[in-house]
């Protein structure tokens, strides 16, 4: 049976529309998840909303309708985003989805059995826009005597009625597993983040509110609704059939990777494993916390202003190239700028000039001049060089995405589709049609096997594209003459709006 692997994004908050950066999260959980299942892993791979808590009562309010309908409306958008980016999800949870208040409350009642929840009263800073706790020597000054969250979100104080989790008794346990495990937080500087917050010391976290009720109903206490990041990281256990156990669960539990930004690190490598050590449930593998997209050096905020619409990238430049682009321009893991400018330089110059125009020049040859009948392989000194470096590049990538080095993968495998379009000017095909027939075959031979190898590599992340490239060569492969091909990655043009 096929080892199994659970990625998840975050799941995402729905009180505005989706930008860019959620398009990116979801797009690099995609590519990880179909890598994997290239290599034969039974992957399950869960996105999804995030749809309580105060700011989505808040935003309802805003807007004159009620949070449940809001979170419908909003929900849907999201989903249809990843459908739109060919997103391979195999769940699209929602937190108002009824098996995930079971979920929910069955965690909430396995911390409460464990000792570890106590009533009692809360009076601190607390960011709505974050919903977040945060501690007065966490504060900075936003100037004119304001005070913001780290996040540079702004705070509130406030007092009310609150369930307590005792976080502190769990400063040495998360400690112990950070040292035991030290791939469980990544990259590197992500878990020096974590290490110095909770040497300094953890105190117990409110995890209910009274001040209101869009929320997941504590159990056996009215008015109290839980804090919306115990049901949220909840939705992991969710998706696998917790509290029922069951083959789904025994099978994909632990998951393998939860895939979130560096903002939410602290929530998911230092409150989650707190909340599943006191509930008796095994720890997740790997928190990998990617940096941000920026613009024009800012990150993008729904607050802000300034985020991208993926679904307007995508009208304008097409799914593939706008997924190549993201996971190519900027080194997972670290913050980098992204525009449209730099989408269309990169992919034409990757995409269509390189990889693309290799596999039409040496299919189109084929069509015209051997009949559209693919040929053999060559055995020359010069062909097997080639296949050589294209396997060794095509391990190089593969290396890389095990470890989530997209950027660096597919920087790996464009020196291989650079060796192609270098063989090709060397042979030049186009001068052995006349002066040696048997070898331009051949070369073109070499060089549709080459570029088959490429397609399969990198069809994570450029599936529509790759799978219809390597279904042209199959079906030559298997006796189809070739028809004309027609390009796979045309040229992009820099839409009016973004010059």
């Amino acid at each position: 049976m096929a080892e199994p692997y659970y990625i998840s994004t975050a799941i995402s908050y729905p009180n505005g529309e989706p930008h860019i950066g959620h398009a990116y999260e979801a797009i690099a959980a995609d590519v990880a998840a179909r890598f994997r299942r290239a290599q034969g892993r039974d992957v399950y791979f869960q996105t999804g909303t995030d749809e309580h808590g105060l700011k989505m009562a808040q935003a309802a309010r805003g807007k004159g309708v009620s949070p449940a309908d809001l979170a419908g409306e909003m929900s849907s958008k999201f989903k249809d985003m990843c459908d739109v980016l060919a997103v391979s999800y195999d769940r699209f949870i929602r937190t108002t989805d009824p098996d995930h208040y079971a979920a929910s409350s069955a965690i909430w009642s396995a911390m409460a059995e464990r000792g570890d929840l106590y009533l009692d009263r809360y009076e601190g800073w607390y960011s709505v826009r974050d919903e977040a706790f945060y501690d007065e020597e966490e504060l900075i000054d936003g100037g004119e005597g304001e005070r913001l969250s780290p996040q540079g979100t702004p705070v509130e104080w406030t007092v009310e009625e609150s369930w307590f989790f005792r976080l502190s008794k769990y400063q040495q346990p998360l400690l112990d597993h950070y040292a035991a495990h030290p791939e469980f937080i990544q990259p590197s500087s992500r878990r020096n983040e974590v290490l110095r917050f909770v040497e300094g010391g953890l105190k117990d976290l409110s995890v209910s509110r009274t001040s209101f009720d869009w929320g997941i109903p504590v159990p056996g206490s009215p008015g109290h609704v839980m804090y919306v990041w115990l049901d949220a990281l909840t939705n992991y256990l969710t998706g696998v059939g917790y509290p029922n156990g069951g083959e789904r669960f025994d099978r994909y539990w632990p998951a393998d990777c939860h895939l979130i930004g560096k903002d939410v690190v602290r929530f998911h490598a230092v409150y989650w494993p707190a909340f599943l050590m006191s509930a008796g449930i095994e720890l997740p593998k790997l928190v990998y916390g990617h940096g941000h997209l920026l613009a024009r050096g800012e990150k993008m905020s729904k607050s802000v202003g300034n985020t991208v619409a993926p679904l307007e990238l995508v009208e304008r430049y097409g799914v593939d190239p706008l997924r190549y682009y993201l996971l190519r321009e900027v080194s997972f893991g670290q913050d980098g700028s992204v525009g449209e400018e730099a989408l269309v330089t990169r992919c034409n110059a990757e995409l269509a000039n390189s990889f693309g125009n290799l596999a039409q020049r040496s299919l189109s040859m084929i069509f015209k001049n051997l009949d559209g009948v693919l040929p053999d392989v060559g055995q020359g000194e010069a062909d097997v060089a080639l296949l050589a470096q294209v396997d060794a590049a095509c391990a190089a990538l593969s290396s890389e995405f095990e470890q989530l080095a997209f950027a660096a993968g597919l920087e790996a495998w464009m020196t291989a589709v650079f060796a192609c379009n270098q063989y090709v000017d060397a042979q030049a095909p186009w001068t052995l049609k006349k002066t040696d027939p048997a070898r331009m075959a051949a070369v073109l031979g070499t060089i549709v096997a080459a570029v088959d190898r490429l397609a399969e590599a990198v069809e994570p992340v450029v599936p529509t594209a790759a799978a219809k490239l390597r279904a042209v060569i199959a079906g030559a492969r298997s006796g189809e003459p070739l028809t004309q091909p027609q390009p796979v990655f045309p040229r992009l043009e820099l839409a009016e709006a973004a010059a």
